[in-house]
């Protein structure tokens, strides 16, 4: 399933991880894609075959007039600011970038005239509808409720938005090297122990070309509005089955050192429901865990 050629795309937070991915997809089937990034395009890498704006995303004005600029047919909201941090010197910037930044968006397309599709990036952070449990950090908070936002435009103001709750994505590409499976990679390849936490929290891995293909689907399904999809892969893997996996298909007998770190309070334990996601869009992940970690290697070989 491909978006359809000249299809006008924004791709918010298209520079990250999940967005340079998302790119190299969308140019193959002809797509004209803008970037928006809150950071200098002079410490940005290039983006091959999108146009890069450098974007206030809290500001109304700025924010129309580059939409007024692309005039987006489809928008995948990626940006994001992601961090498993408990500190309360976290909550306003989560709040900000990924709760306020959302409602301008929202707010400013939906007066512009909307557009065909808006997919939002959740997170499996974001507390179950109907939880009596509290979010577990300040990331997790405002990510639910952007989430809510992005639903109450679809009720309000028949905005076509879908949410994509994406697991624990990894595999190879620019990204923040502090998260488990790239510190692993890169510690074992410079011969040096990995710090990890008692690695006890079981996570559903999902790699990056899976999730891809699951948010290219949910830009063209109709099924998909008005409902958050799982983009996960309905197994839950601990963090040191990942590590000792890692170090195993790596060939090495470094050690690995659990309890280096402490574990973070309230961890999230939730697994993707599969079977959802598999009616709504008529797919399913395919990469195994093994094969993703094989084929994210080279990536930091190479680096």
């Amino acid at each position: 399933m491909e978006v359809p050629a000249a299809t006008r795309v924004l791709i918010t937070g298209g520079s990250g991880f999940i967005g340079r991915r998302l790119v190299a997809r969308l140019v193959e089937s002809g797509a004209r894609i803008t970037v928006s990034t809150a950071r200098s395009k002079a410490v940005v890498n290039p983006i091959v075959g999108a146009e890069l704006v450098q974007l206030d995303a809290l500001d109304p004005v700025a924010v129309r007039e580059m939409l007024i600029a692309c005039r987006p047919q489809v928008v995948f909201h990626l940006a994001s600011t992601v961090t498993g941090t408990r500190a309360r010197d976290a909550v306003r910037p989560t709040f900000n970038n990924n709760l306020a930044a959302t409602v301008v968006l929202l707010d400013e397309l939906t007066v512009l005239g909307g557009c065909e599709r808006f997919v939002h990036a959740g997170s499996l952070e974001e507390a179950a509808p109907g939880a009596l449990s509290a979010p577990s950090s300040p990331y997790a908070a405002a990510k639910a409720a952007a989430t809510s936002y992005v639903r109450m435009y679809h009720s309000l103001y028949e905005l076509p938005t879908t949410v994509a709750r994406l697991f624990m994505v990894y595999g190879p590409g620019e990204q923040n090297e502090a998260r488990m499976v790239p510190h692993v990679t890169r510690s074992l390849l410079l011969g040096d122990a990995p710090a990890l936490s008692s690695g006890s929290r079981r996570i559903d891995w999902v790699f990056i070309d899976d999730v891809i293909e699951g948010l290219v689907r949910l830009a063209c399904t109709d099924a998909a509005v008005g409902h958050i999809v799982d983009i996960g892969t309905g197994v839950l893997t601990s963090v040191r089955d990942v590590a000792t996996r890692i170090r195993d298909l790596m060939g090495t007998n470094t050690t690995l050192a659990f309890g280096a770190l402490d574990d973070r309070q309230h961890e999230q334990v939730r697994v993707a429901d599969v079977a959802m996601t598999r009616a709504r869009l008529g797919w399913a992940p395919s990469t195994t865990l093994d094969d993703g970690l094989m084929a994210t290697f080279p990536y930091f070989r190479s680096r």
